[in-house]
């Protein structure tokens, strides 16, 4: 009988770059760096203080990282934080590791006042789970395809988010690592 590994949650920098690379290759393929959100991120660092990874021990068994966006219209560039990509270990996968280091950011997004979340994901698991849907994000733009359905937000913003506009990477807002 496999028994699960006991974990836990650290800052992603405490990590080696390479093992989490080769962990989001093997959860998502080779290939994953042409997808919608790796160019919703294009040129931004991820925030520090809203990326981390399971361990146990040394061995590297899921990451989840965070981005600094922003939704652009007309008059402003509204900051907003793009979650992902929440990456467990092929075999581990089911486990509640992911839903693990979600929680954990949840709670560390609401604790810094992070509060205007968007990621692409499953919106029946992301919604269940965590409040994400797709009610706001309908008319926002995004640099590739996506299954509208898929463009998901959380938001505890005070009068939420425009419903129109564009996501790009917000590299001031990268520099920060603190909400707007």
């Amino acid at each position: 009988m496999n028994s699960l590994p006991i974990y836990r949650i650290v800052p992603i920098a405490d990590v080696a770059p390479d093992a989490v690379e080769a962990l989001l290759d093997a959860a998502f393929g080779t290939d994953r760096r042409g997808r919608t959100a790796y160019r919703m991120r294009e040129g931004v660092s991820a925030l520090p203080s809203l990326s981390f990874a399971a361990v146990d021990g040394h061995r590297l068994l899921g990451t989840l990282q965070s981005w600094p966006v922003a939704l652009r219209t007309d008059d402003a560039d509204h900051p907003m934080t793009l979650v992902g990509p929440v990456a467990v270990d092929p075999a581990l996968q089911k486990s509640g590791i992911g839903r693990a280091l979600m929680a954990h950011l949840m709670a560390r997004a609401r604790d810094t006042g992070h509060d205007a979340l968007v990621m692409i994901g499953d919106p029946e698991y992301y919604g269940r789970f965590f409040g994400f849907s797709a009610e706001a994000t309908s008319a926002w733009q995004v640099p590739g395809p996506v299954e509208r359905h898929r463009l998901l937000a959380h938001m505890t913003r005070s009068g939420g988010l425009p419903m129109a506009g564009e996501i790009i990477p917000h590299p001031a807002f990268a520099c920060a690592d603190n909400p707007a």
